[in-house]
């Protein structure tokens, strides 16, 4: 199902919302549903809390959109209102997660070569240069089904805030500001969770085209 945002800008999507119309909320949920259920995972104790605490924010979503005054993306106040709800049901829970757990690795650490990546402000700190024998694939086998089930897989296993901010960047195109401001993160620590999360990626590309070349 294609993004609410290519046919309609947030203020009109926010008055098909306030209007009622169940198509324009039932093509959000479908868009959002799958990123919140996994936010939501993160600081609660299993899938079912996970459920209601989507459930909740939705809730709070529809309650609050006459209050809604366009300062952030609307995805963005959506997303807010989901992580606030996730955090007031994780302590009520008992359950106090902290960012470390989250983020996996220490984020002061060096895990990648700066230099692999371009500034985010030229090209949203995309890679700058391909991952390993890229450049000499067939165009068709690095567009392959294969080639996606290395990346899916390879998000998988990664931290959950690393896995959230790369899917978010790079599979959904949000913007830096949008996914700092969604999950409640900083600025620093956004770009080196992202950096991470392509460092880990592009490494498993790297073993897996360096496997077929070898085939």
């Amino acid at each position: 199902m294609p993004s609410l945002r290519t046919t309609s800008d947030d203020r009109a999507l926010v008055e098909l919302l306030r209007a009622g119309d169940e198509t324009a909320f039932m093509m959000l949920v479908d868009e959002l549903g799958p990123s919140m259920r996994r936010v939501a995972r993160m600081y609660v104790s299993t899938d079912a809390v996970a459920d209601d605490v989507v459930q909740e924010a939705w809730l709070g979503v529809v309650r609050g959109l006459d209050g809604f005054e366009g300062r952030s993306s609307l995805r963005t106040w959506i997303f807010r209102i989901l992580v606030n709800t996730a955090k007031t049901r994780g302590q009520r829970e008992g359950r106090s997660v902290p960012f470390s757990s989250l983020a996996g690795d220490d984020l002061d650490a060096p895990a990648f070569d700066p230099s692999a990546f371009e500034d985010d402000g030229g090209s949203k700190g995309a890679w700058s240069t391909l991952p390993f024998d890229w450049r000499g694939m067939p165009e068709e086998r690095a567009e392959a089904t294969e080639t996606m089930h290395v990346v899916g897989g390879a998000i998988a296993m990664l931290p959950p805030m690393q896995a959230e901010v790369i899917r978010l960047r790079d599979l959904l195109g949000w913007s830096s500001e949008e996914v700092r401001n969604a999950l409640d993160i900083s600025e620093t620590n956004q770009r080196v969770l992202l950096h991470r999360a392509r460092a880990k990626v592009r490494a498993a590309l790297e073993d897996h085209f360096q496997s077929v070349r070898g085939a």
